[in-house]
């Protein structure tokens, strides 16, 4: 999670390049339908992309209650296997679940209803839905030494859960498989506590949202490449080159004495976590404040603002967010921990569907999500075809600039695929990728961040021969990311 200030940039925008009235006469109607197309669509495909995320989420909600009802029968009641397979099946459906919302991410440092609730302050629940990396000693056991799982991987500096007193945890304490909040009994697990994430100044107390949930089923990836269980005391071989993820037991959720509070800790993350999308999902619908502001254009001002703020929510997320945030700090520091996903192993499935989102604010283009996780998207219900910055760059005669960011679009999406392969065919997820063995100039993670970089100049281009300003947020992240291996400033 990265919260930056936007407002320097939308208040830079001084001259619309497309056709438009340049008379403000009082007695006079604004019109762009060049720039008023652009909003339609990109609200229109907001607006099906949350749908889906909301869809998605309750999906896996449903199926944590299935999980739930089968797993906490009595003894002799229960079906060992079919509760091992409701549990499979709550697995699939949070990796669904993240097929539309990794789209969506690309609506975010603009102020929209993710990051604010009024358009202008950033107060909005993504840090409640996507905030990472978890603070996962904070809700439950985790494995711990002095190396490789020590502070920096399970630490935090504070947190408002009330663990410790509310002050730091370092690994020495999460060694205490009972100091967490699910094995304090006397910490009621709501909405209320989970409320209470992100929090320190580092925000690495996260006990919310999909990552929450992630680690609950998944655990800790502790695998070795011969699929063994690794006590952390080499990092190099806590990655896992077969089965995706960690292998949180069945147990945990059965005979377990805190299996009933995991079920319940699931079951507030989830309905918390479609609440929090349906609101944020509101806020695009028709006739909704947020919506009727964005798309209200009643000067060429308001309508270069608005195509400033597309534009930084494309050129901030290509570059600070994730070629930056989300994948040089883990590529350069070979840290399991920074990995967006790191317990469920789908990290190549966030850098895809995240870089897809810009795609899709370039283009007017929403196809829908993969509901099968066979790499194909088929849920098209939603889908959106409309009018995106593609479309108002050739009704300018901006042609080049067109071919330009075509071109870079391609090359991002060539490399991504590379990364997805690596993952799907060749039992190479994110972590492995970024082992100091593997990391060498051809490594889909470096060569990714480096189109993701070309592909943030082409989009700043964009904005300034538009007349736009600045949009690619310098402060979203301090990595360099035209040297992937060098690390990351904190």
């Amino acid at each position: 999670m990265k919260l930056t200030k936007l407002a320097a940039y939308f208040a830079a925008a001084t001259m619309l390049v497309a056709c438009g009235s340049d008379d403000d006469d009082d007695n006079d109607v604004y019109s762009n339908p060049q720039v008023q197309n652009v909003l339609n669509t990109n609200a229109d495909i907001a607006l099906a992309a949350y749908n889906d995320s909301v869809k998605t989420a309750e999906d896996l909600q449903a199926a944590l209650a299935a999980f739930k009802a089968e797993a906490t029968k009595a003894d002799a009641d229960r079906d060992d296997a079919k509760a091992a397979e409701l549990l499979t099946a709550a697995k699939k459906a949070w990796l669904i679940a993240r097929e539309p919302y990794g789209q969506t991410e690309v609506y975010r440092f603009r102020n929209s209803p993710i990051d604010s609730t009024n358009y202008e302050d950033e107060d909005g629940p993504e840090g409640d839905i996507n905030a990472w990396p978890l603070g996962e000693a904070l809700i439950d056991y985790v494995v711990t030494n002095n190396s490789d799982f020590g502070d920096d991987q399970v630490g935090v500096t504070a947190n408002d859960a009330g663990i410790n007193g509310n002050g730091a945890l370092d690994a020495a304490a999460a060694a205490d498989q009972d100091n967490n909040i699910i094995g304090q009994a006397s910490i009621t697990i709501d909405a209320d506590l989970l409320a209470n994430t992100a929090t320190a100044d580092d925000e690495h107390d996260v006990i919310a949202g999909y990552h929450a949930i992630e680690f609950l089923l998944w655990g800790q990836d502790l695998n070795t490449t011969d699929n063994t269980a690794t006590d952390g005391t080499d990092r190099d071989e806590a990655v896992n080159t077969g089965a995706m993820g960690g292998k949180r037991p069945l147990t945990d959720f059965t005979t377990d004495s805190k299996a009933d509070r995991r079920h319940q800790y699931l079951e507030v993350a989830a309905a918390k976590l479609v609440a929090d999308l349906k609101d944020v999902r509101d806020g695009w619908k028709q006739g909704a404040d947020y919506r009727t502001a964005f798309t209200t254009i009643t000067s060429d001002a308001e309508a270069n603002q608005r195509l400033t703020e597309i534009l930084t929510g494309m050129g901030t997320l290509s570059e600070g967010e994730l070629a930056g945030e989300r994948m040089q700090i883990a590529y350069a520091g070979n840290s399991q921990e920074d990995e967006h996903s790191c317990f469920s192993d789908n990290t190549h499935r966030d850098v895809v569907l995240n870089a897809l989102g810009v795609a899709n604010s370039y283009y007017g283009e929403y196809k829908g999500y993969d509901s099968t996780l066979d790499g194909q998207i088929d849920a098209t219900t939603n889908a959106v075809d409309g009018y995106g910055i593609e479309e108002y760059l050739l009704e300018n005669n901006q042609i080049a600039l067109n071919t330009t960011m075509k071109g870079v679009l391609s090359l991002t999406e060539a490399n991504y695929n590379r990364i997805d392969a690596e993952a799907r065919t060749n039992n190479r997820p994110f972590d492995v990728l970024i082992m100091d063995a593997n990391r060498n100039d051809t490594n889909p993670v470096r060569t990714t961040i480096l189109a993701l970089n070309q592909q943030s100049v082409a989009i700043q281009n964009v904005a300034t021969a538009l007349g736009l300003g600045e949009v690619v947020d310098p402060d979203a992240s301090g990595c360099d990311t035209t040297k992937p291996g060098e690390k990351c400033p904190e």
